[in-house]
């Protein structure tokens, strides 16, 4: 019996430790994702463990378009201590029909997007990919429209969401990143 049970403690440890002696990864970080318009892949927690992320699910084709340059604005300003964007351009409010490639173009020439967008994205309740399933279960909401935004700390939980008819520059918004940081 004592040898079953330290043989399954070992097993235990071996399945749930992590590998290399990497600490764990946040369960909203444990995910890979393809840059925008790109074959290149990273896994969220390998990149952006230990930093404030706002989480951003993006279109070209929006009333909430404009906000690209706010959220420009708040990588160019905290980007250097422990922040960044991560945008993830979504056509399942129908207003980002175009290919990844000239949604790259769009943000790149419109306005000079420099924070890392990754590949197309569903992000609605109805048909969430795993991030936005891992996002919205946990900040108890889902996107209901383009530029909604998840706020998360440097452990990877989601400690604020906000709609997209918050702007980047919103002093709450701007406060609570301030205060993560």
């Amino acid at each position: 019996m004592l040898i079953r049970a330290l043989g399954l403690a070992l097993l235990t440890s071996l399945y749930f430790s992590p590998v290399n002696g990497d600490t764990e990864c946040p369960m909203n970080l444990d995910f890979s994702k393809r840059f925008l318009a790109s074959d290149d892949s990273v896994r969220l927690c390998d990149t952006y463990s230990n930093t404030v992320l706002l989480i951003v699910n993006t279109a070209s084709y929006c009333g909430f378009t404009s906000q690209f340059e706010g959220l420009e604005a708040l990588q160019e300003k905290y980007g250097r201590q422990g922040f960044s964007v991560l945008g993830f351009p979504s056509n399942d409010f129908f207003q980002d029909p175009r290919s990844e490639e000239k949604i790259r173009e769009f943000c790149d020439l419109t306005y000079a997007v420099k924070f890392p967008m990754f590949e197309k994205t569903k992000v609605a309740k109805r048909h969430a990919e795993p991030l936005y399933e891992a996002l919205g279960t946990e900040a108890g909401q889902f996107p209901k429209w383009n530029f909604h935004k998840y706020l998360l700390d440097r452990e990877g939980r989601v400690v604020g969401s906000f709609g997209p008819t918050v702007a980047p520059n919103n002093s709450e918004l701007v406060e609570r990143i301030e205060a993560l940081l």
